[in-house]
């Protein structure tokens, strides 16, 4: 299976902040962080976002003098003992915050030998999750997260995909014909959120971002209920920016 799409702004993120994992590994009693730049190459700016936010995850943390060195989070995944058990926590949590912070439903999902997987998401009584009223593994043609886990395929693996999964009209909004999904697919800008506006399922809108680790291809999503469309752009932004972290995690 090929991938097609290039680098989105949450891989670039991941992409820099392994080299500063990379770094800090490597200096075990602790490296400053003008060490960290001069190794990494990376601006005083663009560090200092990026070890906020591996201070905030846990993957790093700061001793005495201000060095640092390897946090508890990185220890745990990168551990052979229970690995997929601190992932699937470390996932957890930060699914919670991203839903939280957009203030919707939010789904982690992942294509796997061939099918659409939604791996956990986190919802509550304000944030409701969509009713799977039609299987995701088989409806992939009219969800967010399926529309987004297709445009990062070529284009044989799509045409094989569509040719497993019938495309059945399940709104007025669906669209049933391959040729004009490939279109789509094909015409999707990788760093644009994929939309669902209403094409699962009448009164929900969705979207989805990719992040993709190595050959794993996945997605995050979020659902709205209709009369919140007009708040669809802004939480796939807030979405997108918060999927760095997200994908490091995938990665390490």
């Amino acid at each position: 299976m090929a991938l097609l799409n290039e680098p989105t702004a949450p891989y670039h993120s991941a992409q820099d902040a392994l080299r500063v994992l990379e770094t800090v590994a490597r200096h075990t009693t602790g490296v400053t962080d003008a060490e960290l730049a001069r190794r990494t190459g990376l601006g005083p700016e663009r560090l200092t976002a990026l070890l906020r936010m591996l201070r905030r995850e846990g993957y790093v943390a700061q001793v005495a003098g201000g060095a640092y060195v390897t946090g508890e989070t990185l220890r745990r995944l990168g551990s052979a003992h229970d690995r997929e058990g601190a992932l699937r926590e470390k996932l957890q949590h930060m699914l919670v915050r991203l839903r939280d912070s957009v203030g919707a439903a939010v789904y982690l999902s992942r294509y796997v030998d061939g099918e659409v997987r939604i791996t956990q998401y986190a919802d509550g009584p304000a944030t409701p999750a969509v009713n799977e009223w039609v299987d995701f593994r088989s409806s992939a043609h009219a969800t967010a997260l399926g529309k987004s886990l297709l445009t990062q395929l070529d284009h044989d693996a799509r045409r094989d995909h569509l040719a497993r999964h019938k495309m059945a009209r399940l709104t007025s909004r669906t669209i049933t014909s391959d040729r004009q999904l490939l279109s789509r697919l094909e015409s999707q800008p990788p760093t644009m959120p994929v939309l669902d506006l209403q094409e699962y399922a009448v009164g929900t809108v969705c979207a989805a971002v990719p992040i993709t680790a190595g050959s794993s291809v996945g997605c995050l999503a979020l659902s709205l209920p209709v009369a919140h469309a007009h708040r669809l752009r802004q939480a796939a932004d807030t979405l997108n920016r918060g999927a760095a972290p997200v994908l490091l995690s995938l990665a390490i």
